[in-house]
């Protein structure tokens, strides 16, 4: 049996009850539990801390700084690298964090192999080529080079039309996909150069072509409509961008924007991404089974963790060694050698997790005075559900599991819930 299979096989036996199954926590033992952790209106508004927010951590390493359980930090952000965040979370929180504790909203992206070789448009704000460049991708090119190219494209803004206008580009590759990683600065440029390429197969500069379909691929990143910032309302997120390209495509075509996929929460492969994460910090060595998610936004927080314990609780188990092996492996047995590795696909699909259970916190988006209507075809219009259209709206998904007031509160619970005991104490200072 391979190297890699083992711990995969042990844990697919594990969950279908071939073993004795999980035990009970026991004090000052090794956590069974992992949490998820959102950003932005749970640890941060902005670029304030929420109070609680040190508070909490304190209670999550020991005297050396060291997590007494496993972390993940799962953000919809998208404008930076998963270091930048990372140092940025280790400030804000006085515990040193490692970039490998952190999902940015376009993190599963390196698992999209097929998309890397191609000439990608990518649309954003931050060091997007960087960006681009650590996940994988080898010939992006950025709505401000397009531009630069093609500055007849961008007309809105009176100062920054050419006076002259230049002769076409030639050295600009045909483009074969648009990646949107997060909401860009100046919106009525990109709204104009994205549909350009949509609706052009990828050749901006040519005429449009009023049978474009299905256009090139796009790939999206932060479906969130809003987020929660300093200021007493929620602002602006990528998912009011995607609206507006989503509309403005839909008026000049007559026909629905289609996604190759949707990442960030609350889709499913986002907490896919963030148990493998959880699953692969080397210093716990009991599977961690259950995974608390905490957040502040219930259209995607919450509607994604309970998207995917759904997903976790209806998994069919797995019966026969055999079916065992070859599941664990995604190719039948007699194939498996020692020198092959599994895809990033196969490892996903395969979590030590058996449930993902939701917290809300009250220091962001939700609002605890507001509910969810329960009758939702007489009562819930497009104004009222937050969510990205192509996700349906389900009650049961926006219901969380605990409300708390602030993140402290919410390690509390889990501590409590879990019976887990410190060791080593907590950090104090």
């Amino acid at each position: 049996m391979s190297r890699w299979l083992r711990p995969v096989l042990s844990r697919v036996i594990q969950r279908v009850g071939l073993s004795a199954g999980p035990r009970e926590p026991e004090a000052g033992g090794q956590a069974r539990f992992g949490l998820l952790f959102d950003i932005d209106g749970v640890l941060v508004r902005g670029k304030t801390p929420i109070p609680g927010a040190r508070r909490a951590f304190q209670k999550l390493v020991d005297s050396r700084g060291h997590f007494l359980v496993p972390v993940v930090f799962v953000t919809n952000a998208g404008n930076c690298l998963r270091q930048t965040k990372a140092d940025q979370l280790s400030h804000i929180l006085g515990v040193p964090i490692s970039q490998e504790q952190v999902m940015m909203s376009h993190s599963p992206l390196r698992m999209f192999k097929q998309f890397h070789h191609k000439c990608v448009l990518v649309s954003g704000q931050g060091p997007v080529l960087d960006i681009a460049s650590n996940l994988g991708f080898s010939n992006p090119i950025t709505i401000d080079s397009l531009r630069e190219s093609y500055p007849f494209l961008d007309m809105v803004d009176h100062t920054r039309r050419p006076k002259i206008l230049p002769p076409s580009a030639t050295d600009v590759p045909r483009i074969e996909a648009v990646v949107l990683f997060g909401e860009p600065i100046r919106w009525e440029t990109n709204l104009q150069l994205i549909t350009d390429v949509l609706l052009t197969g990828g050749c901006p500069a040519s005429h449009h072509q009023a049978a474009s379909s299905p256009h090139i691929p796009v790939l999206a990143c932060n479906m969130d409509l809003m987020w929660m910032a300093e200021a007493q309302s929620p602002r602006f997120g990528h998912g009011t961008f995607m609206v507006c390209l989503e509309n403005v495509y839909k008026k000049i075509t007559g026909k629905e924007l289609k996604y190759e996929v949707l990442m960030g929460k609350p889709s499913e492969v986002t907490y896919q991404y963030a148990e493998y994460l959880i699953r692969t910090q080397k210093q716990w060595a009991e599977p961690i089974t259950t995974l608390y998610a905490i957040g502040d936004n219930l259209m995607t927080d919450i509607y994604g963790a309970n998207l995917y314990n759904r997903y976790l609780q209806e998994r069919t188990p797995l019966i026969g060694s055999q079916a065992l092996v070859q599941a664990a492996s995604g190719v039948p047995v007699v194939s498996v050698s020692e020198e092959e590795e599994p895809s990033l696909e196969t490892v996903l699909s395969f979590p030590s997790a058996t449930s993902c259970r939701s917290i809300v916190v009250c220091t962001g988006i939700y609002n605890p005075r507001c509910e969810v209507p329960a009758d939702t075809p007489q009562s819930v219009t497009e104004t009222v559900f937050h969510g990205h259209r192509d996700f349906r709206f389900d009650p049961a998904l926006v219901e969380p599991g605990h409300i708390v007031t602030d993140v402290s509160a919410a390690v509390d619970l889990i501590f409590e819930l879990e019976g887990f005991v410190q060791r080593g104490g907590p950090r104090t200072n």
